[in-house]
């Protein structure tokens, strides 16, 4: 009897509580509606920016919330701006509502309290999200995301090249510097300026440095130099093989897909798997290009979107955040006439309609499958990233 009673009780609690939470949630919701949120992301992708025009629609449609994206070329625009309100005293009515973050950015904003939060429970749809089988769902860049930031799209390096040229594509980073030097010009990475280029040096490092568990820590002067050595002697011998000997780079990596279209290149570094097949659809590249992934495991990461502390319109950016999260809308995301990005969610979470939609998505002989993809390697540290450009720089760098 006691037992049963304790059960009723439990079963009413949790009840409780989750009308509370749809409580608060439409509160959300109804304070949202006729807010402009001002999202900060990335704009040079035009599957990207097309997918964020059609969640204004979404948005308009259902809450009359308006998102109006404000183009970045780098995260650090946003990141600055925010930086320079606080400095001015602006601490409420900020320009900035919802920022496209993960990583160094990331880490910028929260130890300095610049972020609003923690939100993420605050949203329905994030009770979907994978935030257990997916590590870089709830650690970004190392740095525990504590409820600061939302998850939205998953990325993990993968290297595109065209089948009529390369039989044999290379499967690691020893074999991209034999297949550079067995093909002069062949080969490029994006400007290290970017970070897709950035993140070439990361994979790099990853299989040549003597102990990459080092890589989760903080870089210090002394673990850097010890531990990039090996990168740097492998980059020396790699660098007059690359295409323009290396005295030139794509600005990132629309350019440097235009290289591999133009039959400039052969191969190509990408952080969307579904790259290849995306593009195959768009009519960007020919429809001989496949996916390889190294042997040994590639970076993978998620992105994310968080609010400051000062946004004016917080409720509309939560409004945003949870939209993104739907598994409609992140069906819709990972189709590959759309954007082809892998979804964060637990698919153990969702009910068989919403399997389904995953399951009726277009296919292409030139995307990979989660078996195809192999171990996913957690980004180091921000800090190694800041400090690998930089050296990069100054040794390579007129």
């Amino acid at each position: 009897m006691l037992r049963r009673l304790l059960a009723v009780v439990a079963i009413a609690s949790l009840a409780g509580a989750a009308l509370a939470q749809d409580a608060a949630w439409n509160d959300i919701v109804a304070k949202a509606k006729g807010q402009t949120v001002n999202f900060n992301a990335w704009g040079g992708d035009e599957k990207t920016n097309a997918f964020l025009q059609w969640v204004d629609g979404q948005v308009r449609r259902r809450y009359g919330v308006t998102v109006h994206h404000v183009k970045l070329k780098d995260t650090a625009e946003a990141v600055t701006r925010v930086v320079a309100e606080k400095a001015a005293g602006r601490d409420t009515g900020g320009t900035v509502d919802l920022i496209w973050i993960n990583g160094p950015n990331f880490l910028a904003l929260k130890q300095q309290g610049l972020l609003y939060g923690p939100f993420t429970q605050r949203l329905p749809a994030y009770a979907k999200v994978d935030v257990t089988g997916i590590r870089s769902n709830v650690v970004d860049f190392t740095i525990p995301v504590d409820g600061m930031e939302s998850p939205w799209r998953r990325a993990q390096i993968v290297f595109v090249y065209d089948g009529k040229r390369v039989r044999e594509p290379p499967r690691s980073v020893p074999e991209l510097l034999a297949y550079a030097q067995k093909n002069p010009g062949r080969l490029t990475h994006p400007s290290v300026r970017n970070f897709l280029g950035s993140t070439f040096l990361k994979q790099a490092l990853y299989e040549l440095a003597p102990d990459p568990s080092v890589l989760q820590k903080p870089a210090t002067d002394e673990s850097f130099a010890a531990v990039t050595a090996p990168l740097w002697a492998w980059y020396d011998r790699l660098r007059p093989a690359l295409w323009r000997k290396g005295e030139q780079f794509p600005d990132n990596g629309p350019a440097q897909r235009q290289l591999l279209n133009d039959g400039e290149i052969d191969v190509m570094i990408s952080f969307n798997p579904a790259e290849a097949a995306v593009s195959i659809d768009a009519g960007l590249l020919p429809d001989s290009v496949r996916t390889v992934v190294f042997t040994r495991g590639t970076i993978g990461n998620t992105s994310f979107v968080a609010i400051p502390y000062n946004a004016a319109n917080k409720e509309g950016a939560m409004v945003v955040a949870d939209f993104l999260l739907e598994p409609a809308t992140q069906a819709h995301a990972q189709d590959i006439r759309q954007m082809g990005n892998f979804s964060v969610l637990d698919f153990g979470k969702l009910t068989p309609a919403e399997r389904k939609r995953f399951a009726d998505l277009p296919k292409s002989p030139a995307l990979p499958t989660n078996a195809e993809l192999g171990a996913t390697l957690l980004e180091p540290h921000p800090s190694w990233m800041t400090r690998l450009a930089s050296e990069w720089e100054k040794r390579y760098t007129r």
